[in-house]
């Protein structure tokens, strides 16, 4: 016997019909997942609050925040940038770094969503 699956078919179709016609499409649903598989990593989920708290940094800051080498700080903001949740901009000879809209909206509701959680 499996645990996990029903023993016979209980489907309530009008709930489970409204919830799979609105549920979003393909597309929608691989920026999600790329969106929170970014922030899955600590340290990239620790530079993104940092960008949360201040309006840019630069790689520098970044580094000196996370007491992590300017190059890995590096790595970990390309993958938060390819998945939407951060941009960059040229001031001179460095690069700011700032959330997107939607960067700032999830890295607040994951990091609040673990306020009070102690270690």
């Amino acid at each position: 016997m499996d645990d996990d699956r029903c023993q016979l078919l209980c489907l309530s179709l009008p709930v489970a019909e409204g919830i799979r016609a609105r549920r979003p499409n393909s597309d929608a649903l691989e920026i999600a997942a790329a969106r929170a598989q970014a922030l899955g990593d600590p340290t990239r989920l620790m530079l993104a609050g940092a960008l949360a708290e201040a309006e840019e940094l630069c790689v520098c800051d970044l580094a000196w925040i996370s007491e992590r080498a300017q190059n890995l700080v590096s790595h970990h903001l390309r993958t938060l940038k390819a998945s939407g949740l951060v941009r960059s901009r040229r001031a001179g000879k460095m690069v700011m770094y700032s959330l997107t809209d939607e960067g700032v909206d999830l890295v607040r509701r994951v990091l609040r969503s673990n306020e009070g959680v102690t270690a």
